[in-house]
């Protein structure tokens, strides 16, 4: 199961898993957006990740159907369009939105699968964090930076838990990835100067792609990587 499949890198990392032979179930509050992956052959499910019930029943659904769920990837996310706002004025509403969509979301959804990887003995769970996890954000956006720092510290922290049940817990930090319509508003903000700088801050002198995320997910989803758990990859460019 892939959330946040409407667009960017969460319809990447479902197409590849598609692609890969995978029976692929995605999640989205955007149903229209998932039409695409659905043609290549994924089931797609509306999802609001900020209502607990709708979490739990949809992964009770997707168990009861298939009798069991593999691999859970965590791709939904974002900053909801909200930009740098100072501390004093951020609304409570905006940091609980991006909290669900972030970190809460995620939580629910872990959850609610836990006790059917942990009972198959089997289970792999890949979080899109995000650089802004590990550093200040670039967007300077608060509840962002604090939402990713939450989802890198729960991936962390339950991959102790689950780690004796067969069940890797790990996540990947995209650097500025082109990928959705928040990735485009940024980057057309910045002066030219601005551009060039960042460029020249990542070693590859690009910015990220969907499918260098992707990559990544895949590679924690797949067997290769049966003995690493907890771990948080970053995937920039090589940022400096």
């Amino acid at each position: 199961m892939v959330t946040g499949a409407a667009q960017g890198i969460g319809r990447e990392i479902a197409t590849r898993l598609i692609a890969a032979g995978a029976r692929v179930h995605v999640a989205d509050i955007d149903v229209d957006g998932m039409a695409p992956v659905g043609e290549a052959g994924a089931m797609p499910h509306h999802l609001d990740l900020a209502d607990r019930k709708c979490c739990f029943d949809l992964i009770r659904r997707i168990v009861a159907a298939e009798g069991k769920i593999d691999i859970l990837v965590n791709a939904a996310g974002g900053s909801l369009g909200k930009g740098r706002s100072p501390l004093e004025d951020i609304p409570e509403s905006d940091w609980h939105d991006i909290f669900n969509a972030n970190a809460n979301g995620a939580f629910r959804l872990c959850q609610a699968i836990a006790p059917h990887m942990k009972s198959a003995g089997y289970g792999r769970i890949v979080n899109i964090a995000s650089n802004a996890g590990l550093r200040p954000a670039l967007s300077g956006n608060i509840p962002y930076s604090s939402a990713k720092h939450a989802l890198v510290g729960m991936t962390r922290q339950m991959a102790v838990e689950l780690g004796p049940c067969g069940v890797t817990v790990n996540a990947v930090a995209p650097g500025f990835v082109m990928s959705g319509p928040w990735a485009r508003r940024l980057w057309d903000g910045y002066d030219p100067q601005a551009r060039q700088r960042l460029i020249e801050s990542i070693h590859t002198r690009r910015l990220g792609t969907a499918p260098d995320v992707a990559n990544a997910a895949l590679f924690f989803a797949a067997e290769d990587s049966a003995w690493i758990t907890g771990q948080v990859l970053s995937v920039d460019g090589g940022r400096a």
